[in-house]
């Protein structure tokens, strides 16, 4: 009787684990299979991935020939926008200008974001927020995020 009640739980064990890996299931929720598969369709070089889910969204962090890359994905799968960091002293020269012109004081974190359509959008992180600007570094908006 005992071996039976293990051999059924163990077989219970592996079809919760079956489950949830076809499920793309993992340490920080529930990923949809839709999204892995589009992101390993885009990145198939990627080993390492950390995923968050945010508003409905799905983002994978990962590194890629060196650089800290970001991908936003749709529930559906649908890649909307990738965030590649930079160093500061690489945005546009407009961008820094405006940041010193206005002293906005240091850029913690930079970084090019290409949106779905392919526009890019730069994003300098200060401590009002983040700043963004347009492909050639003329100043967009001031986003401040709240806690």
């Amino acid at each position: 009787m005992k071996k039976s009640v293990i051999v059924m739980l163990s077989v219970f064990v592996m079809g919760v684990g079956s489950f949830a890996a076809q499920h793309g299931m993992n340490k920080g929720g529930e990923v949809p299979v839709n999204v892995k598969n589009a992101f390993k369709k885009d990145y198939p070089q990627v080993k390492k991935v950390k995923w968050d889910e945010e508003h409905g969204k799905f983002e994978a962090e990962f590194k890629l020939n060196n650089e800290k890359i970001s991908a936003t994905y749709s529930s559906t799968g649908v890649k909307e926008e990738t965030e590649t960091s930079l160093n500061a002293k690489n945005l546009p020269k407009n961008a820094i200008s405006y940041v010193a012109q206005n002293k906005y004081g240091k850029i913690k974190e930079a970084a090019k974001i290409v949106k779905a359509d392919g526009s890019v959008v730069y994003e300098a992180e200060v401590a009002k927020g983040d700043l963004l600007f347009d492909h050639n570094g003329a100043f967009q908006k001031l986003v401040v995020e709240k806690d």
